[in-house]
């Protein structure tokens, strides 16, 4: 009867520990600054454009942008959600948008096996980064 416990809490930490790695283990966005501007008809802020490219698996912290973010789909899937939302996915031509206040909780690449990309258009104050995580 022991040695049964034994092997039962032996597989749950075996398994705790598994998914513990493999979250770890996800692949990380590939950020690339496009462009930036300042938009001089508002003062302190600016336009800054970006691509990211979520490889096969890649999975975003929960983050907010403190910025506008207007979102194209250039290739693959991905999986976006706000709090409060509904997760949606994505496909090449779809768009999607974060207000300043929202706190993306979703960011991921549907697929495991394809890279996804898009362009993101962020409305932001100058100086301010275009990601900060959210706890």
């Amino acid at each position: 009867m022991h040695s049964i416990k034994r092997v039962g809490v032996v597989l749950v930490v075996g398994c705790a520990a598994l998914v513990a790695n493999t979250a770890q283990a996800a692949p990380q966005a590939i950020v690339k600054e496009l462009m930036t501007k300042p938009l001089p008809d508002y003062p302190g802020k600016e336009a800054l454009m970006i691509s990211v490219e979520y490889p096969p698996g890649a999975v975003d912290p929960v983050h907010r942008h403190d910025a506008n973010a207007f979102v194209y789909v250039v290739e693959g899937t991905i999986v976006m959600q706000l709090r409060g939302g509904q997760a949606v996915t994505l496909k090449p031509g779809d768009t999607f948008y974060e207000g300043p206040d929202d706190i993306h909780t979703v960011g991921r690449n549907a697929s495991h096996t394809k890279r996804a990309k898009f362009i993101v258009l962020l409305l932001k104050d100058k100086g301010k980064p275009v990601l900060t995580p959210v706890k």
